[in-house]
């Protein structure tokens, strides 16, 4: 029996308090903050790949929160509703970055191929992560940590299922080689 307490977005929140949230109490705001906060970061944090980034959408994921409550109907468990809104809040993220730069992952993929590695110390799985483009990042976080499916995936990105199995496909591969030439001096933290 596992009598560990729940963490990042697996936490309960008592019917109290998100009732006062969806009433727009903002003492209940601030402990829906105090409660998510972290998990909410280092979601943004893999998906962008980027300390700023990330804070800016935590903020933005928690505005559209505030925005967004009264929607929330209880279907499912309301950390896994805010983990939703942090991962659509860190896609419209990337497709600003897209619509900005220009570049799709795939292109981007084909690039990321000729980024040096950086193999003195400990390398980590963020590291590594971080080295791909935000788009193949973002499906890798979504697909492998996250557990989103394939269909979950097209739907997040506006794209066909291909898309996302092609690019988690070409990410991991190339996760795997970035992985190799670090181990081949250093150590891999995960």
């Amino acid at each position: 029996m596992n009598d560990k307490p729940a963490t990042g977005f697996a936490q309960d929140i008592d019917a109290m308090t998100l009732a006062r949230a969806q009433r727009g109490d903002m003492a209940a705001f601030a402990q829906l903050y105090q409660r998510y906060a972290r998990a909410c970061f280092q979601l943004a944090l893999r998906l962008t790949g980027q300390r700023q980034p990330a804070e800016d959408l935590v903020h933005e994921a928690f505005l559209k929160m505030m925005d967004t409550i009264g929607s929330y109907r209880g279907d499912a468990p309301f950390g896994a509703w805010f983990k939703r809104l942090v991962a659509n809040t860190g896609i419209d993220w990337l497709r600003r970055q897209r619509h900005i730069a220009g570049v799709d992952a795939e292109e981007a993929l084909e690039h990321a191929s000729a980024m040096p590695v950086d193999t003195a110390g400990i390398v980590d799985a963020d590291a590594l992560l971080a080295r791909l483009p935000p788009r193949a990042r973002a499906i890798v976080v979504l697909h492998e940590l996250e557990g989103y499916t394939h269909a979950e995936l097209a739907a997040l990105f506006g794209q066909s299922e291909s898309y996302s199995k092609s690019i988690l496909a070409r990410a991991l591969k190339r996760l795997q080689g970035l992985a190799a030439t670090a181990t081949s001096t250093s150590q891999v933290a995960l």
